[in-house]
């Protein structure tokens, strides 16, 4: 019996199809491409990738093309995508580029909450989200930089996105920080918030 198509946000299931457009292969190799491709939006690996094979397995999106045994290897299924899957990935992917859901992130909620606590600890756990960002920021440069050359830059736009995303971010906080030691950001007593204790 056909299981239902994976819900949208199945970003494994998404990856796998996507490997599956370029030829048939194994969950191993799979996972393989994966790490050395720096799809990091992939995680719980190796487990989710056998989950999402799973899945789109019995939602008859992929199939078994295969099953292969080399001399002292276990015996490794080769799966490929059906015309269905082929077409429900097109669709899928053409959806999340045009409409992929604007969502409030966790960070932009506590942002919406920073008048409830002093401007010392917003300015001491701003500045360790830079770091963190920092930290982030030069691990997509590092990957442009050394994976860049060898692969077209249509491979790598992800990985330019969440740059730029980063940079982004990473200037606004530093702003946010000098803004809280100048003084030039309203606390909850100049702006009227009444906050029990503070």
């Amino acid at each position: 019996m056909k299981q239902r198509v994976p819900a949208q946000d199945d970003v494994v299931s998404l990856a796998v199809l996507a490997l599956l457009v370029e030829k048939p292969c194994h969950p191993y190799e799979m996972h393989r491409l994966i790490r050395q491709r720096a799809k990091t939006f992939v995680t719980g690996l190796p487990r989710s990738l056998y989950r999402a094979v799973d899945r789109l397995e019995a939602a008859q999106l992929i199939e078994v093309k295969e099953t292969e045994r080399d001399a002292g290897r276990p015996e490794r299924t080769i799966f490929r995508i059906t015309d269905e899957g082929r077409s429900e990935f097109y669709t899928w992917l053409s959806e999340l580029l045009s409409n992929s859901p604007i969502e409030p992130s966790l960070f932009n909620v506590a942002i919406s909450l920073l008048p409830y606590v002093t401007p010392d600890q917003a300015t001491t756990a701003l500045r360790v989200r830079i770091a963190t960002l920092d930290a982030c920021l030069h691990t997509a440069e590092a990957t442009l930089c050394h994976v860049g050359p060898t692969l077209p830059r249509v491979c790598l736009l992800e990985v330019e996105h969440s740059r730029a995303l980063l940079k982004a971010e990473v200037e606004w906080l530093r702003s946010v920080v000098e803004s809280i030691a100048a003084g030039d950001l309203a606390w909850p007593a100049a702006s009227g918030l009444e906050i029990e204790g503070s």
